[in-house]
């Protein structure tokens, strides 16, 4: 059996060590987003599946307290290696089940090693003692760093390896369980890859579990089962605020994020041939399918024109099909649903008379490029997430507008300037509320030692090191009195 057959073949949730058919009595197929193929059919866990996921995970997690650093780093490098040694076919399976490119697919497994190896990095940060001065005589006061527990763990459809395992590994490094839930779109990279990888690595039973199911067969069960300590999920923010909701009702953690609008801001001293590089990179891959893509480019009236010609122009020129072709960067819309959401917006736009750059067309399931000019920033069209190759251009008269115009979205993920004044565009990036800004790049950027999450709508908690550590602990205060104390009554 090749590698790819195998993860084909590992269509069933991994539930307590074990590869286990579900028993909901109802059949998914994962189709490839290009031509609907089947790529797999896997049998849907039930409900009662899913409640027992979390008490095996509960019941593994006071086993794998226990665990030495040594014990979980060991985990973490054996389930790495078992990724590289298996990357060609990984790659492969990215392009099948997510309509991601060539170079969408290799970034993606890139991401997912990254955080892998950096939980390398905090796997020891559990059971470290802190001591911190008393005022009272005779007292110690010792801060301890404890398991958080049981992790629930809901993963998107776009990238879906790096987006699981940015929540797993940590988890598993400092001690806790996942039960973890991916997009059933794509249930093979977002979760039975990654259960392969830690089952080769030998993670013990019922530490990591993989549930292969959707919301219409277990409803809310992963966010009101009373067993997770955390919720952590990426993806809308409608979700995002019921996840919210509910957890705030049973006091539960959660570490959510959510959606985007990121502005990319040109100013009057930019090099343009640079902001247009970045801007296409930061506009179009993975289809405009991620929460950081640049959804409004704001450039200053100096630089408008040049930007909208040459931005045009490589945008006509962006290859677009079958994403199994190394040279293709725009692939297929993940489903029907999305394709006909994208171009509703771009009908609407039409009827609303914005003015068109470039007119793309829809060629089965895939978009190309469409780019709207002289857009308002107040619109429906600059204040939609735009989660398609879909660019929308902004004039702004001067550079405190473009900066002001920036910050004036419901989100507050990602966001870019284009400056020749590193000085001027770290003073502008504070004055945006987003999460991460980056000057003289475009806006999708992740790394596993920055504090990567958003602001407002786009989210709340950080991920990375150290932050993350935080965010998977829990924090512990133990004092000992070693001399008598007096007490006033």
């Amino acid at each position: 059996m090749t590698t790819a057959t195998a993860f084909e073949s590992a269509n069933k949730s991994y539930l307590n060590g074990v590869w286990t058919e579900g028993n909901s009595g109802r059949t998914y197929e994962i189709l490839n987003p290009y031509d609907q193929s089947v790529v797999t059919s896997v049998r849907l866990a039930s409900l009662e599946q899913v409640r027992e996921s979390f008490e095996i995970a509960k019941k593994a997690q006071k086993e794998w307290a226990r665990s030495t650093a040594e014990q979980r780093k060991e985990v973490l490098h054996k389930a790495a290696e078992y990724l590289k040694e298996n990357r060609e076919s990984i790659v492969d399976l990215v392009v099948r089940e997510t309509g991601g490119s060539q170079l969408k697919a290799n970034v993606e497994v890139h991401l997912t090693l990254e955080l892998l190896e950096e939980a390398l990095h905090y796997a020891d940060e559990i059971y470290k003692v802190r001591e911190v001065p008393a005022h009272i005589p005779g007292k110690v006061n010792h801060i301890h760093r404890l398991p958080l527990g049981v992790v629930a763990s809901i993963s998107p459809f776009n990238f879906p390896m790096n987006l699981s395992m940015r929540t797993i590994a940590p988890a598993i490094a400092l001690g806790n369980s996942v039960v973890h839930k991916p997009d059933i779109q794509v249930g093979l990279t977002g979760g039975s890859v990654l259960a392969k990888a830690f089952e080769y690595a030998g993670l013990p039973p019922g530490v990591f579990n993989v549930v292969l199911t959707d919301i219409s067969e277990i409803g809310d069960e992963m966010l009101t089962n009373p067993i997770p300590n955390l919720i952590s999920f990426t993806g809308s923010t409608a979700v995002g605020r019921h996840i919210g909701s509910i957890a705030g009702q049973n006091l539960k953690r959660v570490i959510l994020e959510l959606g985007g609008n990121s502005p990319f801001v040109v100013l009057s001293d930019a090099d343009v041939d640079r902001a247009v590089d970045a801007a296409i990179f930061g506009k179009f891959i993975h289809q405009g399918q991620i929460c950081m893509i640049i959804n409004r480019l704001i450039v200053h009236k100096d630089k408008y024109d040049e930007f909208v010609a040459k931005f045009v122009e490589r945008a006509k020129a962006i290859p677009c099909g079958d994403p199994r072709d190394p040279k293709t960067i725009i692939g297929p819309i993940v489903n029907e649903r999305q394709l006909e959401k994208a171009l509703n917006v771009i009908e609407e736009a039409k009827l609303d008379g914005v003015k068109m750059a470039l007119e793309g067309k829809r060629e089965g399931s895939v978009i190309t490029p469409y780019v709207f000019v002289d857009v308002d920033n107040d619109s429906k069209l600059a204040q939609t997430e735009l989660f398609a190759p879909i660019a929308t251009i902004i004039k702004a008269e001067t550079d405190d507008d473009a900066i002001r115009m920036a910050g004036e979205t419901l989100y507050g993920l990602s966001s870019a300037i284009f400056t020749s004044d590193m000085e001027k565009g770290e003073r502008y990036a504070l004055q945006i509320d987003s999460g991460m800004t980056h000057i003289n790049d475009q806006t999708v950027n992740d790394a596993p030692n920055v504090p990567f999450g958003g602001n407002k709508a786009s989210g709340s908690g950080r991920f990375g090191n150290p932050w993350i550590v935080e965010e998977f602990t829990i924090t512990k205060w133990v004092s000992l009195q070693h001399e008598f104390r007096k007490f006033p009554f």
